[in-house]
């Protein structure tokens, strides 16, 4: 008969520590974008990674050259059927790129919903594809101008 479980036994349960936790939550922030939207701007941050493997930098654009959004239910579908990109690529996972003409730009993941941003008067960028979780609510708020 195996011994009575005592106070040791509680170090070996299958729920997650505060660490374990703190480490899923790190791990899987550092894979996606960061977006700070101010009154006057919209602000793409990327991890020094996906700048290096996607041959971009981080993308700010004012407010007013946003003309439209939407949120899009399959982004790395989307991101795939654009043509030729320059960056970090991984087939139906994870983009992190630009396509060639460098009109577009993609950071989008399988499973999380992007937001589609047609930009004017920002160079040659005319779109960004971007995944994040709170992509529609996102979108609300660029539609409402909050």
């Amino acid at each position: 008969m195996p011994p009575a479980p005592g106070p040791e036994s509680r170090f070996y349960s299958s729920r997650p520590t505060i660490a374990t936790r703190a480490r899923t939550a790190a791990r899987s922030y550092c894979l996606l974008v960061r977006i700070l939207l101010t009154p006057g701007t919209l602000e793409v941050r990327l991890a020094r990674w996906q700048k290096i493997l996607g041959l971009m930098r981080n993308i700010t654009i004012p407010r007013d050259h946003i003309d439209d959004v939407q949120v899009v239910d399959d982004p790395v579908r989307e991101a795939m059927a654009t043509g030729l990109k320059a960056g970090l690529r991984i087939p139906w996972l994870y983009y992190a790129c630009r396509t060639i003409k460098l009109d577009q730009a993609f950071v989008v993941r399988r499973n999380v919903p992007g937001l589609s941003i047609s930009v004017h008067d920002h160079g040659a960028l005319t779109r960004v594809l971007l995944s994040t979780p709170e992509a529609r609510l996102l979108a609300q708020r660029l539609a409402d101008g909050s």
